[in-house]
């Protein structure tokens, strides 16, 4: 391996490049966000927020204020082979009319599909689905699954998150809408075309076989994405191993991020996620 890449390894910082605000479905103001990645050493960050780039200028002063380096960055849903996954763009302009036009599409579809599920709780639920989507519709900018699973645990329909999306939104739940995202290519053509470093998201949380995961992997790279996310919070070192095996095969750079969403998490929390392998390029020192 090249002497200057090592050298440029060596001195990747600790950096958290994936982080929700209230912007999408996390429950911090960027502000708020900023503060708390700074009480955890992290010295650079990242906002990625689901489909939109609404909270960046508010979480790029902050971080200013707090001395902490900033990357723009947003997490966009993508679909392959009738999977749901998610795409981050970091490092990117935030005004490109392209990526502008592909986000609004994004937070159209979430609407749409916000308003279906609450049909389909009321239909088959006997839940007040269509009030609850209403609500989560009429106060979140990029209305998620993530807000109404909240409204329905506070209406009292479900004890917490985990039993909302396992009884009522997963698969065989009355509340389960499947939508239709943007293909891959398109995707990162947006994302690269606002000069983002494009990286797949937490790869081993899809349903995917071993070989349609390196499938996925290979069209990712062919479209031009440029890393994989492998030090996240709470992974398993059998997934770590094997997020890495699939950077070596693709040469591909490795990103790092909590995926954090909510203090009450707290395996998530900013700045915890695995440690890089000694040998993988981090794309933090591509931005």
């Amino acid at each position: 391996m090249d002497t200057a890449i090592i050298t440029s390894m060596s001195a990747a910082p600790h950096a958290d490049l994936h982080l929700h605000s209230t912007h999408s479905d996390g429950v911090l103001s960027p502000t708020d966000l900023v503060a708390l990645v700074a009480t955890r050493g992290v010295p650079m960050m990242a906002l990625t927020d689901h489909d939109t780039v609404s909270g960046l200028d508010e979480a790029r002063s902050a971080c200013a204020a707090a001395g902490l380096r900033f990357a723009p960055g947003v997490e966009v849903s993508a679909g392959w082979r009738g999977q749901s996954i998610h795409v981050i763009g970091l490092g990117l302009r935030s005004d490109e009319p392209q990526l502008g036009g592909h986000l609004a599409g994004l937070r159209a579809l979430r609407t749409e599909r916000i308003r279906e599920i609450g049909e389909r709780l009321e239909k088959r639920g006997r839940l007040p689905g269509r009030e609850l989507a209403a609500g989560v519709c009429a106060t979140a900018a990029v209305p998620t699954r993530m807000h109404l699973a909240r409204a329905l645990v506070a209406a009292g329909a479900a004890a917490d998150l985990d039993e909302v999306f396992k009884r009522l939104l997963g698969r065989g739940g009355p509340g389960h809408v499947p939508i239709d995202w943007p293909t891959l290519d398109s995707t990162v053509a947006a994302l690269r075309g606002a000069g983002a470093q494009v990286v797949l998201a937490h790869p081993h949380r899809y349903r995917l076989s071993a070989g349609a995961l390196r499938s996925l992997v290979d069209e990712f790279a062919a479209h031009g994405g440029h890393a994989l996310e492998v030090g996240l919070g709470g992974i398993a070192r059998h997934d770590l191993d094997r997020l890495a095996t699939l950077v070596r095969r693709s040469r591909l750079a490795a990103s790092t991020g909590s995926d954090f969403h909510d203090p009450a998490l707290a395996w998530n929390s900013p700045g915890r996620f695995a440690k890089l392998p000694a040998d993988l390029e981090p794309v933090a020192m591509r931005l």
